[in-house]
């Protein structure tokens, strides 16, 4: 199935957003990313590297790396490339490679998540971490993951995935109009990332705090 077609037929988030407009708001949003962002989005880092860690394969792809919270929790063995679209966000994740010494970090490139350019099955794991809902065409995101890491791989996301009921279904849906200026899809459904023959194959478990992330895993 070709992108265009299953991009086509997969659930939307109410507000698109685009490139330039997820590069906007993370170039604000980047001088206070940690301090605002880092402690509610900590559990969800932490559970994701530990089963990265788990896996097999050293060859490890963070996709949408932003300042590198993640990358001292890795462990040594693990060889990891970071890519995301924000200068100004990998500006801050080599100066925590260099100010952590963290040798095991091969590269961060700024780069398009949906179309990296990197060579087919390139990598064990690639894993997105809060990712999902902030680009413009999340199955184009799981079919590039698809492309670079190699069969018998895995693939992982740890995201916020909107309520089907409740206050939060409302909350999530109020804020969805503020998506660009958010840099995120309040209202993201599980349904925009994942077909149903992908949803059948993935493990999905909530974690802290409160079950707001979900820690999704597909085998590749």
């Amino acid at each position: 199935m070709s992108h265009a077609t299953e991009t086509h037929r997969s659930p939307a988030p109410h507000s698109a957003l685009d490139a330039d407009a997820v590069r906007a708001a993370y170039r604000r949003w980047a001088g206070v990313y940690d301090a605002v962002f880092g402690g509610i989005s900590a559990w969800g880092r932490r559970r994701a590297v530990m089963e990265v860690n788990r896996l097999p394969g050293t060859k490890v792809l963070e996709v949408g790396v932003g300042t590198g919270l993640a990358l001292p929790r890795y462990a040594p063995a693990k060889r990891i490339t970071g890519i995301d679209l924000s200068a100004e966000m990998l500006d801050r994740a080599r100066t925590r490679v260099q100010d952590q010494r963290l040798g095991n970090v091969d590269a961060l490139l700024e780069m398009d998540a949906e179309q990296t350019g990197f060579p087919d099955a390139c990598f064990d794991t690639a894993v997105a971490m809060f990712v999902a809902s902030v680009v413009p065409h999340p199955r184009r995101l799981l079919a590039e993951m698809r492309r670079v890491v190699r069969p018998g791989g895995h693939i992982l996301f740890v995201n916020h995935f909107a309520a089907e009921r409740g206050p939060r279904w409302w909350a999530e849906r109020t804020l969805a109009p503020a998506s660009r200026a958010l840099g995120w899809h309040p209202d993201f459904s599980v349904d925009a990332l994942f077909s149903p023959e992908d949803r059948a194959q993935c493990t999905l478990t909530p974690v802290p705090p409160l079950g707001l992330f979900t820690l999704a895993r597909l085998p590749n």
